[in-house]
């Protein structure tokens, strides 16, 4: 994608989340358009987080590895999503989870002291409102469902998912082992 095409997605991006008009230039002056490689570590575990990222294509994905080598996925981000740990930005503490590229990925590096600037007090308060809404939907989606009504949710509100990630990555995810969720596929395709 063209730098210009780029940054252009970029202020649309933090418009339509409320920016004001006055912030566009100190956004697109601090802003840097990046391209990483599948593997590319974004943010270590651990690390102080000082970015966020706009993914432009490819594939990110929010992990935490345990001592023993095991994985526990938090969160995938597609094309289009503000990639970020929340909760780490708040807190200013070091990382829980490892920021990554699954796939080779073009995004646009957004540094959060921007947030303290005038003209974003709006955009970061519809970020934060936007991931209150989707910790929630969150939340209801791993309490309140079974691991096959998780699967049968992701497969209709987000089909994407299902496309693009493995089934390894589909079962960590919803909190099941890759054979589980195989005897899901089977018996759902039986019906």
């Amino acid at each position: 994608m063209p730098h210009q095409a780029a940054f252009r997605v970029l202020t649309d991006f933090f418009l339509e989340l409320g920016l004001e008009p006055s912030a566009v230039a100190p956004l697109l002056d601090k802003a840097q358009l990046k391209s990483c490689q599948a593997g590319e570590v974004l943010l270590a575990q651990g690390g102080k987080q000082q970015s966020g990222f706009l993914l432009l294509n490819g594939l990110l994905r929010a992990c935490h590895y345990l001592s023993d080598g095991q994985q526990r996925c938090k969160e995938f981000y597609f094309p289009g999503e503000f990639c970020l740990l929340y909760s780490s930005f708040l807190s200013a503490e070091p990382a829980r989870y490892q920021l990554e590229a699954l796939e080779n990925s073009t995004l646009v590096v957004v540094p959060l002291s921007l947030f303290e600037l005038g003209g974003f007090q709006r955009a970061e308060l519809s970020l934060l409102r936007a991931q209150l809404r989707y910790k929630e939907q969150k939340e209801a989606f791993l309490l309140l469902k079974s691991p096959e009504q998780r699967y049968l949710w992701l497969k209709n509100h987000w089909p994407h998912w299902i496309s693009t990630l493995s089934q390894v990555q589909l079962a960590n995810y919803i909190g099941i082992t890759p054979e589980s969720l195989s005897r899901i596929r089977r018996r759902l395709n039986l019906s």
